[in-house]
Formats: C-alpha cells, structure tokens, sequence
C-alpha cells in the first residue's frame, strides 16, 4: 500500500542541533515521549466524562514500555558510535570483519560485506567484546573501525523514501508526455488497442518519463547518485 508523509511529518528540524540527527539525540526525544505517554495514560484515569478507559491506559503504557526499551537501545548504540564500547574486531564465531576491514571481504554466508553495521549487529560486536577481553584478545571501537567511511552513505529507510518520491513523479511526468504508442496525450492514460485506459503506461512513454525525472531528482539509472552531505 502507497504511504504519503504528511506536511507535518517531514518537519524535523526541531529534532536535531545539526542537519543530522544524532543518536544521543534520538534517545533524549525517545525518553520524553514515553514520559509523555505514561503521564497521558496517568490522566486518562479521571477523564471528565464518566466513560471507562482501562484498555487505552494499558495500551498507552505497554506502547511506553516499548518505547523505552527502543530509547535504552538507542542509549547504548549512542555509547558504541562514540567509541565508548569495546567492539569485537569480527563476527562471532568467524572470521568475517566489519567496517573499513569488510571492503576486501568476501561474506557470501552473510549477504555480503558488513560495511555498515545494523544496530544489532553492532551489539552482537559489543558482547563478543566481553568474551574476546576475557580470551586477552584485542577489539575495537565504531570511530577506529569506521574510520573514513561515512561519506555519502544513506540508509536503506532514507533510500525506499526517496525511491517511493522517485516512482511518484514519474507516474505525474507520465502524463504530460504524449505516448508515441497509443497517442495518449496530455493528462490522458495510455489506452489499449481496444481502446480502454490502462494505469500502465507503454514502455516508450514510461522510459522517457523515467528519463526526464532522474535528470530532474539527480539518479542514474535505478540507483541514486551519492546523496550530499549524507553519513
């Protein structure tokens, strides 16, 4: 299903101090929000109308509860990519490296290179940390292991937003181009030979459309090109 962010969603800005946020940020933002939700749930006990609200107060809490597990997560994750958490220098249990390590890598077992670490496999490295102190082996930390990395990169969240805002203005440029094939013109849909009006637009008509918003959003091809200023 087509989601649409809202005006009000895509306004952030009051969210971080740079153009980015942060982790530690996320997890300030994340521990008021459960506040906020237990203190909601704390009100909803007397609301002024005599009506019985028991299972929204169990919800708003067990949603704080998770909340606060996600913000503790994000806590700790705020500790690791400060270089405050021993990191362990592979994978448990092989011999697959991470970070700046992983670019000659061959991990086939695992995907690929775990260039960029996800969050839970950045707390994996961190107990496997406790386990290779114990065998006097040496480990790491996010700032040494990432060292040099960085520069362009844009998460899988951030890349499917921007494929989404990508698909939608073409299916807008579509219909200012007239097809060649159907002779659709503009703002009409493509039409089989019978004559009926398809959603699908003819593969020339789509090409150029595609062609035309990737020179305008700045992507070649079906990836985009390195995202200014992203980390």
């Amino acid at each position: 299903m087509t989601t649409y962010e809202t005006a009000s969603e895509t306004d952030v800005t009051d969210l971080m101090a740079g153009k980015q946020i942060t982790l530690d940020e996320m997890t300030v933002e994340l521990a008021a929000i459960e506040l906020r939700l237990r203190q909601l749930a704390r009100a909803a006990e007397v609301p002024d109308t005599p009506v019985e609200l028991a299972d929204t107060i169990d919800s708003l809490r067990a949603t704080a509860r998770s909340v606060k597990e996600t913000g503790e997560r994000m806590g700790l994750l705020a500790r690791v990519v400060a270089g405050d958490v021993p990191l362990a220098r592979k994978f448990g249990g092989s011999d697959d490296p991470w970070g700046v390590a992983a670019r000659t890598s061959d991990r086939e077992d695992f995907g690929g290179p775990a260039i960029v670490p996800t969050q839970w496999q950045l707390l994996k490295l961190a107990q496997d940390a406790k386990r290779a102190d114990a065998r006097g082996e040496e480990t790491t930390t996010y700032p040494e292991a990432m060292a040099g990395l960085g520069i362009g990169w844009e998460s899988k969240a951030a890349s499917a937003r921007r494929r989404r805002e990508r698909d939608a203005a073409v299916a807008v440029e579509v219909l200012t181009i007239p097809c060649a094939t159907c002779q659709a013109g503009d703002g009409e849909q493509c039409r089989t030979k019978k004559g009926w009006a398809a959603e699908q637009p003819h593969v020339g008509r789509q090409r150029e459309a595609e062609a035309a918003v990737d020179a305008r959003l700045g992507y070649l091809g079906d990836m985009p090109v390195p995202v200014p200023d992203a980390r």
